[in-house]
């Protein structure tokens, strides 16, 4: 039976680094479930999901760790054994954007987890004004309501403190 493997790498970006992945997960029996990579403070950085059978998970985690010796770190974890989606919870997409300053993913994510609201999804990036070149913050997440949750009030709260961080807030359903 098939395992499912979470995987972290990171180091210098270069060209065929993504192969050199794909083909030794290939050549082990894996299957590339999903992922998520980019280019972040000058590194390679990414995460993905493999399907991998049992047998293969150590011969492949030591042909993975040859990267190393081009300054990659890969980090093998097993990963669920299934994905069930919990109807109990309400799906929603947060944007907000604003002037960059220290402590909005702080503060954001302090009222999220007050609520037990889980983060499925973070995306986060700082860019320039178009008119003016201050830096703006600007992120995306979806997040997942508990049932016992109510929508109003994490909206009344997260309203709340982006008047304080001077961030656009939107929360909308998924």
């Amino acid at each position: 039976m098939p395992s499912n493997l979470v995987m972290t790498i990171i180091g210098p970006d270069r060209s065929g680094l993504v192969e050199s992945l794909a083909s030794t997960i290939a050549a082990h029996g894996g299957n590339w479930l999903e992922s998520r990579m980019g280019h972040l403070g000058g590194q390679f950085a990414g995460i993905l999901s493999v399907q991998v059978p049992e047998e293969s998970i150590e011969p492949m985690t030591r042909a993975l760790r040859e990267l190393e010796s081009n300054q990659v770190s890969v980090v093998v974890n097993r990963g669920a054994s299934s994905e069930v989606a919990d109807s109990t919870q309400t799906a929603l997409n947060l944007e907000v954007i604003g002037h960059d300053r220290p402590g909005i993913v702080s503060e954001i994510t302090r009222v999220l987890a007050g609520f037990k609201i889980n983060v499925a999804e973070l995306e986060t990036e700082c860019l320039s004004a178009p008119m003016s070149g201050e830096m703006m913050f600007q992120a995306r997440a979806r997040i997942s309501l508990p049932q016992s949750c109510d929508e109003g009030d994490v909206r009344a709260e997260l309203e709340h403190i982006a008047s304080d961080l001077m961030v656009e807030l939107r929360l909308e359903p998924e």
